[in-house]
């Protein structure tokens, strides 16, 4: 949360009022339980708290399918739980039901049905109940009785009761008015109006992917600028609460923080450190989790005499206070605040300016066939936290400069390229793609730039996600691609990936020892991993890294030349849509594919092996036009000209200059895509309605027609400024209104800087 005082009148420019949960009843994230369970459908009145339940079993929640995490195994169909419980007291403000169920849900108390619902969660929701329900509960035995039906997919059941206290507002404190925020690559910046002063307020990530020793230092900075907005001078101080929050998986899980300072050392910091008490590294894996080991820092200069302490959630609403407790002690407890405020004294009409750096140690960053892996900047071992939060206060004036440098760079460059609404979407892609990624070194000294499948599967360095986030890392530092093939290749040559084609994954996030996704899609991935070396030996203008992996490389370009001109029934990056055979796109990737092993071979001194792989593609193009043609554009499925589809993969043909398909067979599919634009983009294919955002983005970079590109670009920032669904930028969406469909945050928006290579490589 965010607070400035001017004058002593108190503004909130950053969070809102905490809602303060007290636990009733807890569910397993805090406590074990124990309750009876059956697994056949009970007779009578198995609600009521008199029903006899003797021969039923007893187990302990969850209860789930997923051998890891269950305390009890549930892999039937249904289940009827029964959990008995006692209150003293009954004096509750807001009773919420905390509940984790997949699927259909019953829920009863004291005989009362309470709640029911059709469908699953993939975590525990807050559900709030009516005031009467409350009434209810009873002083002394209660019972909480719930049937759950597994209709597919995963099972988990588990359940408590919070009761959500009534909290005394401030009414003193006042809300900033916003006026005004700006983005660019690298930082967001607010523009508030508070009373009688102004306030600007920037968040800088240094994301610099082509400045290694300044990308890699784990810190951020929030910079606060002040002025007086009335010609009169104001004594003027901010306050930064910093929720632990920010360091555990969960709300629930405690945590320990403490201060330290280097006030006796050079560069001092005063530095405010928080983690969880457990500190359980890499012991989870999965999507939609939180990192809870490492610890979270604010730092401060020590010379800015910042007042810094721990507070209890409960207090961080309640800023500036008259007397602070300061204490090197460690401070444990949940739901924590690091207290940061500053102090500008007397301001008149010119802006000053403080900051407060905001880091992250994560002690381990992944697991890498069962070798855990320091983050890049740790790897050698005599960096720390506290010296890098040194490092970034020295280098303050130098990195902001860097970033400003870089965001005007950077947005001139997409500006030449696309236009506005261009510029604008490859800025609101930047620090998400990059921000998917964690950087580490292999335990041989291979850069490793591993993504996370955000809201998808939790797949950490999936292929097909590598694929369409390739333009980015291309345009500014290949060595990041290079880390982002890396691991894959290993996966091959270590002999662990034993397959004649790519793999899909290395694992679940952060786990890498190996394909943990059901299914391979084996053109889709050996295409992706040829095209993409054939581009990293394009942008670093030497082969030297298809050198090193050209065995692996020569058998994946024979798989294709086996298998993927004519696809059988399979899934490709779009799996969403579900498997499909004879897919005209994903025999372009194949066909793309073995062009660019054809122009390494040619790059590494083989002239014939280059020739024979290219007259195979050229040959398999030939059949391509003739099987896909449907007059007017090119079929979805060979053979059935009532469908269509992006052809997004022949965007490498034209990048890449590989010459393959005539410039009137991109025309062709432009000119067609433009009469089936919806409002908010051009859909995927005939199947549906819905899109995926970076596809546009790379079909629309076929067109050499201005005008086409931005008819084919504009929706697409049109959904992203528009769209009802606040959420991080979700990359697959409905055309007819904007809505997410699924997927948010994820590094495959790196796709929309396809133009601006396009761009750089096309002359």
């Amino acid at each position: 949360m965010g607070f400035v005082s001017v004058d002593g009148a108190v503004y909130r420019f950053m969070g809102k009022d905490l809602k303060v949960y007290k636990t009733i009843l807890p569910a397993s994230d805090e406590n074990a339980w124990q309750c009876k369970y059956t697994e056949t459908s009970p007779v009578g009145s198995w609600t009521n708290l008199q029903y006899n339940d003797n021969d039923w079993q007893s187990g302990a929640a969850p209860f789930t399918d997923d051998k890891s995490k269950a305390k009890t195994l549930w892999t039937g169909k249904n289940i009827w739980i029964r959990r008995t419980f006692t209150l003293d007291n009954t004096n509750i403000d807001k009773l919420m039901l905390k509940l984790y169920h997949d699927d259909n849900v019953e829920v009863y108390l004291n005989g009362n049905v309470i709640y029911t619902n059709v469908g699953w969660t993939s975590d525990f929701q807050l559900i709030p109940l009516r005031n009467n329900i409350k009434a209810l509960l009873k002083k002394g035995n209660n019972i909480l009785a719930i049937h759950c039906a597994n209709t597919a997919g995963a099972a988990w059941l588990d359940v408590g009761f919070v009761d959500m206290v009534n909290q005394k507002s401030d009414n003193t404190i006042k809300p900033a008015l916003q006026t005004g925020v700006e983005m660019n690559a690298t930082q967001t910046i607010y523009k508030f109006r508070c009373g009688k002063a102004d306030l600007l307020v920037t968040f800088t990530s240094p994301l610099l992917i082509n400045d290694m020793d300044v990308y890699t230092r784990p810190v951020s900075y929030i910079t606060y600028r002040v002025r007086s907005n009335d010609n009169k001078r104001h004594n003027i101080k901010v306050h930064l609460a910093a929720s632990t929050n920010i360091a555990v998986n969960k709300p629930s899980q405690e945590v320990a923080a403490e201060m330290n300072d280097t006030k006796n050392k050079k560069d001092a910091l005063s530095i405010l450190k928080a983690g969880t008490i457990e500190q359980p590294i890499l012991k989870k894996k999965g999507d939609d989790l939180r990192i809870d080991w490492g610890y979270m820092c604010v730092a401060v200069p020590a010379s800015e005499n910042a007042i810094q302490y721990i507070s209890q959630g409960q207090n961080a609403t309640y800023p500036f206070p008259a007397k602070v407790i300061s204490t090197t002690d460690t401070v444990k407890g949940k739901e924590l605040y690091l207290n940061t405020i500053l102090s500008f004294g007397q301001v008149g009409k010119a802006y000053e300016e403080k900051y407060v750096e905001v880091g992250y140690d994560d002690l381990f960053s992944v697991e890498f066939f069962g070798i855990q892996l320091k983050p890049w900047w740790a790897a050698d071992g005599t960096k720390t936290i506290e010296k890098e939060l040194s490092l970034a206060q020295l280098d303050y004036a130098q990195t902001i400069k860097k970033c400003e440098a870089f965001n005007r760079a950077m947005y001139q460059d997409a500006l030449k390229a696309g236009g506005e609404h261009y510029a604008k979407l490859c800025v609101l892609a930047y620090r998400q793609s990059i921000a998917a990624h964690v950087l580490v070194k292999s335990p041989h000294g291979d850069i490793l730039f591993l993504s996370k499948e955000n809201f998808s599967n939790g797949s950490i360095n999936t292929v097909d996600v590598t694929y369409p986030s390739a333009p980015l890392y291309l345009l500014y530092n290949p060595r990041f691609m290079e880390g982002m093939l890396n691991g894959i290749f290993i996966y091959s040559e270590s002999g662990k990936w034993k397959k004649g084609f790519a793999a899909h994954d290395l694992g679940t996030y952060p786990i890498a020892n190996g394909q943990t996704y059901g299914e391979d899609m084996p053109v889709e991935e050996s295409g992706n991993m040829l095209i993409l070396t054939e581009a990293i030996v394009k942008a670093e203008g030497k082969p030297d890294y298809a050198k090193k992996h050209w065995e692996t490389l020569t058998t994946w370009a024979n798989y294709l030349v086996k298998a993927g001109f004519d696809p059988e029934n399979q899934l490709c990056t779009d799996d969403f849509a579900g498997h499909l055979a004879h897919n005209a796109n994903l025999s372009i990737k194949a066909i793309v594919g073995i062009a660019c092993y054809a122009k390494l071979a040619e790059q590494l001194g083989q002239p014939q092996i280059a020739a024979n792989y290219r007259n195979t593609a050229n040959a398999m193009v030939k059949n391509w036009l003739k099987k896909a043609d449907a007059g007017n554009h090119y079929s979805l499925v060979f053979g059935d000209k009532n469908t269509w589809s992006q052809k997004y993969n022949m965007v490498w043909d034209k990048v890449l200059g590989l010459h393959l398909f005539p410039q009137q067979v991109y025309d062709k599919e432009i000119k067609y895509y433009l009469t089936k634009q919806n409002k908010f983009g051009l859909p995927l294919d005939s199947r549906k309605t819905y899109t995926k955002s970076d596809w546009i983005l790379w079909t629309a970079a076929l067109t050499n027609n201005t005008q086409y590109f931005k008819a084919l670009t504009d929706p697409v920032y049109k959904y992203a400024t528009e769209t009802p669904t606040r959420v991080p930028l979700s990359d697959w969406h409905e055309t007819t209104n904007g809505k997410m469909v699924g997927f948010q945050a994820r590094s495959v928006v790196g796709g929309y800087f396809m133009k601006m290579l396009e761009n750089k490589w096309v002359k």
